[in-house]
């Protein structure tokens, strides 16, 4: 097995999102070794979206404990959100219609770090810049298994003329451009064919298998994906009185640390508002 990527573990116990519309998810529950897949699975408005928003530092847990890359949450969420991404989740990690997606490989490979410790640091800095990024973008589009070569105009090609499977790959490689240790995906199967829906379970095992961790949204996951369930009974969603609350629920959350200062209850608000969908 080729493990060159660095995946994060992921353990949770009973954790919860609470937002202004109520409970998003509670009780959920994950042991996941590095390069594991993880499909998330449960009906629309259970809570899939901020699970994974809160799994990569971008929506506060307000219940149970959870890890992350070995860091703690809520604590230590701008640090897991540094070593983190998201692909194809609508209203947060969008594609521009209008765009190219050279432009958008571009631009992602623009907003990442510059070159450290690499034999590029002794060229002039603006060819180390041009190598930097075209090494970046060819990784994340082998990655990712998008040949620009079969698009209707190559790299020139908007993203409104992709066809939806092509559009998930190139979320994809945005998301895979900086090398993170989990990349979350949602809606993996949303409007595609069967076999589009096998393709595409099938680039998450691969990257898994690479040693990526991997947490994805969606039906038809692999048989040897860890299912996460997001669906809860009504009593305890509702949480009724008389409803068996997590042993973990009750967790005191971490005040934040200096790394983490400007993560404040409003942002988390925030993101729940914005993912409200989920």
């Amino acid at each position: 097995m080729n493990t060159t990527r660095q995946g994060a573990a992921v353990h949770a116990g009973g954790i919860g999102v609470e937002g202004p519309r109520g409970w998003a998810f509670r009780a959920v529950d994950i042991t996941a070794e590095p390069g594991t897949l993880i499909a998330v699975q449960g009906p629309s408005g259970s809570g899939r979206t901020c699970l994974l928003l809160a799994l990569t530092g971008r929506m506060r847990i307000t219940e149970g404990e959870a890890t992350v890359a070995g860091l703690a949450l809520p604590k230590r969420m701008g640090s897991v959100r540094s070593r983190t991404a998201l692909a194809h989740v609508p209203g947060v990690a969008d594609l521009e219609p209008a765009l190219t997606v050279g432009e958008h490989l571009k631009e992602q490979a623009l907003l990442g770090p510059r070159v450290q410790g690499s034999p590029l640091v002794s060229l002039p800095w603006g060819k180390r810049r041009k190598e930097a990024t075209r090494a970046r973008v060819d990784a994340a589009l082998a990655a990712a298994r998008l040949d620009p070569g079969t698009l209707p105009k190559g790299l020139r090609t908007t993203v409104r003329d992709l066809e939806r499977i092509e559009a998930l790959r190139l979320s994809v490689a945005l998301g895979l451009m900086h090398g993170p240790q989990l990349l979350a995906v949602d809606d993996v199967d949303l409007k595609l064919a069967a076999a589009e829906r096998t393709e595409a379970w099938q680039l998450l095992r691969d990257l898994t298998r690479e040693g990526l961790t991997v947490v994805a949204a969606g039906d038809g996951a692999p048989e040897d994906a860890l299912i996460v369930r997001t669906a809860r009974k009504d009593a305890e969603a509702a949480g009724a009185p008389g409803a068996a609350a997590p042993a973990e629920a009750a967790a005191p959350t971490p005040t934040p640390d200096q790394d983490d200062a400007h993560t404040t209850e409003e942002e988390a608000a925030d993101a729940f508002a914005e993912a409200g969908r989920a």
